[in-house]
């Protein structure tokens, strides 16, 4: 139950612990329950070993308002349950021990939760504070067990801060990873649409070039226009391969073969329904490769399952839909950027990709992409 908890901490702080929002709400909702199940408790345990004066309903708050504050600020339910701390020694004066075995129930998240999710000079002022408020509580009724509880709570809270810092440090080098992972898909991308904006220049380095041939009336000043126009499009294709040159990564040979577009996408799934429509070039390219990188994902987190390709124009977008049905256990692994090397695929054209699962235990990515008439 305490796992529980503290996974929720950090899921408020940020911090990818449930995948879906259901795990989520069951996780708060466990929180919330092992609240009031300790509140109940130690307001049963007040009121029998105590005449009922009424004071049990403030135990219940204090308690069950510590673990709805958790779910907010865990310095809040700290504060409270510290000041809750000196309140019950006063209630429970009967209690020779500082925290009795419910409080220890009570207090033990506070400490842990406060420990993982803040910086360490936050942990060091909240441990001063809380030997001042145990030695306060001590001082109301036995000091001899001062040394062994605040011991015990310091540890508590130095072993909260080495989990979070350890959680923390991770997520750093994840988020880190991930960059790198974004950064090299661009380029990947930069590569692959260099092949398509070449062939674009090298047909402009053509026209340009055999126009006084196949315009033999052209007066001398458009002549030399079209070849200065030539000589400025063979410049950019210079310069363009060596860009390429720089985002080849280390010992990469070039790409001789030419890049696929959606002629290619029945290469990949033989029934796979593919419109017979004239898209650019990247615009095909994206369209393969979101269709390559999807099929491949099924074949490997769904190994078995039946896929279903459909590429179609819709207007002035092309919408790219794959879907794949429940398959085997996951292999895992895998070499690619997956879901987010499609959507910056994607997002190169400002169009959309999402990816969701179906109702039937599969998967489903579609992708739009707009096209621009030329």
């Amino acid at each position: 139950m305490i796992r529980t908890f503290l996974q929720v901490v950090l899921l408020r702080d940020r911090t990818r612990v449930f995948a879906d929002v259901r795990h989520r709400r069951f996780a708060w909702a466990s929180v919330v329950l092992y609240g009031l199940v300790v509140a109940a408790v130690q307001s049963v345990e007040y009121a029998s070993n105590n005449d009922p004066d009424g004071w049990w309903p403030l135990l219940f708050a204090l308690v069950g308002g510590t673990f709805a504050l958790m779910l907010r600020s865990t310095l809040a339910a700290w504060r409270l349950a510290t000041a809750g701390l000196v309140a019950t020694r006063l209630l429970l004066d009967s209690e020779p021990a500082i925290l009795g075995p419910t409080s220890w129930c009570w207090y033990i998240p506070v400490m842990l939760a406060v420990g993982m999710i803040h910086s360490g000079r936050v942990v060091v002022a909240v441990g001063l504070l809380t030997s001042a408020a145990v030695f306060l509580a001590g001082a109301l009724g036995d000091l001899d067990y001062f040394p062994a509880t605040i011991g015990t709570l310091l540890i508590l809270l130095l072993l909260g801060y080495a989990f979070g810092a350890r959680g923390r440090a991770e997520q750093r080098f994840h988020d880190e990873r991930d960059a790198k992972a974004a950064l090299e898909e661009r380029a990947r991308i930069a590569r692959e649409m260099h092949d398509v904006v070449a062939h674009h220049m090298s047909m402009v380095v053509v026209r340009c070039e055999t126009a006084p041939y196949r315009l033999p009336d052209l007066p001398g000043g458009a002549r030399r226009e079209f070849a200065e126009l030539g000589e400025a499009a063979r410049a950019a294709i210079t310069d363009m391969q060596r860009l390429l040159g720089v985002l080849r990564a280390s010992g990469q040979s070039a790409d001789r073969l030419p890049q696929p577009g959606l002629a290619d996408i029945r290469s990949l799934h033989a029934d796979a329904v593919v419109a017979d429509a004239e898209v650019p070039g990247a615009v095909g390219l994206t369209a393969y490769r979101v269709v390559q990188e999807a099929l491949t994902n099924a074949a490997r987190h769904a190994p078995g399952s039946t896929a279903s390709v459909l590429v179609e124009l819709v207007g002035d977008e092309l919408r790219v839909a794959v879907r794949n049905t429940a398959g085997g256990p996951s292999r895992g692994g895998g070499g690619g950027h997956g879901l987010p090397g499609m959507r910056e695929r994607v997002a190169v054209h400002g169009g959309s990709l999402t990816a969701v699962p179906t109702e039937d235990g599969g998967f489903e990515v579609r992708a739009v992409v707009p096209v621009v008439r030329r």
